[in-house]
């Protein structure tokens, strides 16, 4: 178990390079069937490290850009009516996956943390009538840039 622990961070050092700290974190997440925050300004590889997680131990990865218009069945899915049939059918929302990265968490709506925290607690999600049961391994790994930015700065520079 070791050696594989040992292969699986060295392959996550390829394509994060110097965030020896953030990898471990992860992976602690990982098997202790937990969830992670990862703070810090954007462009620090947060995002290419849970990519590059998902790709090393084959696991299914979505991502939702958390902004403060999100509503709850934006990630939890939500009961669709079928005209053709005349029944309600499921959508299934980007929670119904092994990883998800909720990127930028502190932007959303107390509603859509609310109903990822739970699902974060009891692993289901309840559309409806019906309950689902989230497969495991279930990890979320929520980004929050600091306090001082809201959302994304991005710069670019010229020479002349």
């Amino acid at each position: 178990m070791k050696e594989k622990l040992k292969l699986l961070k060295r392959e996550l050092s390829k394509q994060v390079i110097g965030h020896s700290d953030m990898l471990d974190a992860l992976l602690i997440g990982l098997f202790t069937d937990g969830h992670i925050l990862l703070e810090g300004l954007p462009g620090l590889a947060k995002t290419t490290a849970v990519n590059a997680l998902a790709q090393a131990i084959n696991l299914n990865f979505k991502r939702v850009q958390f902004t403060p218009d999100l509503l709850p069945s934006d990630i939890i899915g939500a009961e669709i009516y079928d005209v053709k049939s005349g029944d309600f059918k499921i959508k299934h929302g980007p929670i119904f996956t092994n990883l998800l990265l909720a990127d930028e968490i502190n932007r959303a709506p107390a509603k859509v943390q609310s109903a990822l925290l739970e699902v974060m607690q009891e692993r289901q999600v309840t559309i409806g009538d019906k309950s689902f049961t989230i497969e495991r391994p279930f990890l979320v790994l929520a980004t929050q840039n600091p306090i001082e930015q809201e959302g994304c700065i991005c710069t670019s520079s010229s020479s002349t």
